[in-house]
């Protein structure tokens, strides 16, 4: 299972196909034979080789033994009776039991996750991290205890947790319509994308994974058409195309025996079908109904002295730092903007100047982060704030079940080159905006705003949260997968 230096045969536009290979070969194959021949002879030889062709492809597809269409048929109609639960009328998710190495003794050893800092804190509390302090006066006094200082690459845990009080998990693979893996690979790469080491070894964790879970019957079965994974990291984080060790990432994505696997990910890939954006975890982790309501009425009545807000840092390495426009812009924008500057503030998790930047501003600056999307950009809606985007792929094809399809409605946008020629243009762009119209966008994003948080552990009943949409999003798209095959 450890990677070689052979070339790939797939990339990231599509994966590579037996059939269409096996296909080409046959066809390059005839016709170097039919060059060889008289023409006198060919049509003897087309029709004897069309006859065996035939053969072949009829012997590939022949019916399966008695006992294995018997056993498939008993399956579906496990699944099909499961089907008419209303609670549960997707299906139900079975959650593989790992080998510790691939998810519990990663946490045992969180000290040794991240080559400067330990990260026992970012995994501690089921993924929430440690409880937010500081916010006397910030947020009201009752909702405290719903904050935490949750980490932007925490969502493996968190999505293990709480798939394990999920309504709709069974221990019945038979009854399954989804199979989960709960494999923390953006834990399990993270020390090694730095420094000195090999492909090898940011490829280990991984690869052993997937040699563990092609020997289950469930993958056997589907080839693991039907299984799905939480990625915690940008999804180019797992893209590494080839084996030189100053290539960045692991290619786990690019592993053969991963090319029918769904992947969820903060941020995902627009070309690739398989892979499906949820949002990133904010500080704010409601304990019940009452919470959210509170919260929604707490954005919508806050008076707000800022027109714009902007919370980075400036990369400095980076020739022509858009982030470095961003800030030099707004610091002199004294009366509309309100500037958080990272390289003198501590920024971390959702921290109390930041969120005091976002309660206090209409709309909130969002350029790109590592990737196209931001952690910043969940923080700013959580307190109320429109963001403002310069790279459309911060909201296309991202985050499609979760946020409104058209991103007018939450959102407004300037292209990054019009800033870069004319920086005013944000303050010109942004006062165009009506307060019926700040208005009625900060509605919109009060109305979705449970659908992009991660609810306490142990909280059932009420509005869905985001692990609750992306569950039930699963479930639809393999239940539909079902129906389709199988018709049930």
């Amino acid at each position: 299972m450890l990677p070689t230096s052979s070339p790939l045969p797939y990339s990231d536009g599509g994966h590579y196909s037996p059939k269409t290979s096996k296909k080409l070969e046959l066809k390059t194959t005839f016709h170097s034979v039919k060059s060889q021949i008289p023409g006198n002879q060919c049509t003897w030889l087309i029709v004897t080789v069309f006859l065996q062709i035939l053969i072949i492809y009829s012997l590939g597809r022949a019916s399966p033994s008695t006992s294995q269409t018997a056993a498939q048929q008993q399956r579906f109609e496990l699944v099909a009776a499961d089907l008419v639960d209303e609670n549960c009328r997707f299906g139900r998710v079975f959650v593989y039991d790992l080998p510790a190495m691939f998810n519990q003794e990663l946490l045992d050893n969180c000290h040794d996750l991240d080559p400067w800092s330990s990260r026992c804190n970012a995994v501690s509390n089921g993924g929430f991290g440690p409880p937010a302090t500081g916010l006397e006066g910030v947020v009201p006094a009752n909702l405290t205890p719903a904050w935490f200082w949750t980490d932007m690459y925490s969502a493996e845990v968190i999505y293990h947790e709480r798939m394990k009080e999920y309504k709709c998990r069974t221990e019945n693979q038979d009854k399954a319509t989804a199979f989960y893996i709960p494999f923390y690979a953006g834990l399990a790469v993270g020390k090694y994308l730095w420094f000195n080491y090999t492909s090898k070894d940011r490829d280990y964790h991984a690869a052993a994974m997937l040699d563990w879970v092609k020997n289950q019957d469930p993958w056997r079965r589907s080839n693991g058409s039907d299984h799905f994974i939480m990625l915690g990291r940008l999804t180019w984080d797992f893209r590494r195309l080839t084996d030189d060790v100053t290539e960045w990432g692991t290619k786990f994505i690019y592993m053969p025996l991963m090319k029918n696997v769904l992947r969820l990910s903060v941020e995902r890939s627009k070309w690739d079908a398989l892979e499906i954006s949820v949002p990133y975890p904010t500080a704010f982790h409601p304990r019940s109904e009452s919470d959210i309501l509170q919260w929604q009425s707490f954005i919508l009545n806050r008076q707000r002295r800022s027109l714009f807000s902007f919370v980075g840092a400036t990369r400095k390495k980076i020739r022509n730092d858009f982030r470095g426009i961003l800030m030099n812009y707004c610091k002199s924008e004294t009366t509309t903007c309100r500037v958080v500057d990272c390289s003198e503030t501590r920024c971390y998790d959702g921290a109390p100047a930041i969120l005091e930047a976002f309660l206090d501003s209409d709309f909130c600056l969002q350029p790109k982060g590592d990737g196209l999307t931001r952690r910043s950009t969940f923080d700013c809606m959580l307190a109320g704030s429109i963001p403002l985007f310069f790279w459309r792929g911060s909201y296309e094809d991202q985050f499609e079940w979760h946020l409104p399809h058209d991103a007018t409605t939450y959102s407004a946008f300037v292209d990054q080159e019009a800033v870069r020629n004319d920086t005013a243009i944000i303050r010109r762009v942004l006062e165009k905006f009506s307060r019926e119209d700040v208005d009625r966008m900060r509605e919109t994003i009060a109305e979705f705003l449970p659908k992009v948080l991660y609810w306490r552990f142990g909280v059932h009943g009420g509005a869905a949260d985001a692990f609750d949409v992306a569950m039930d999003s699963v479930l639809r798209k393999f239940r539909f997968q079902l129906r389709n095959k199988f018709h049930l």
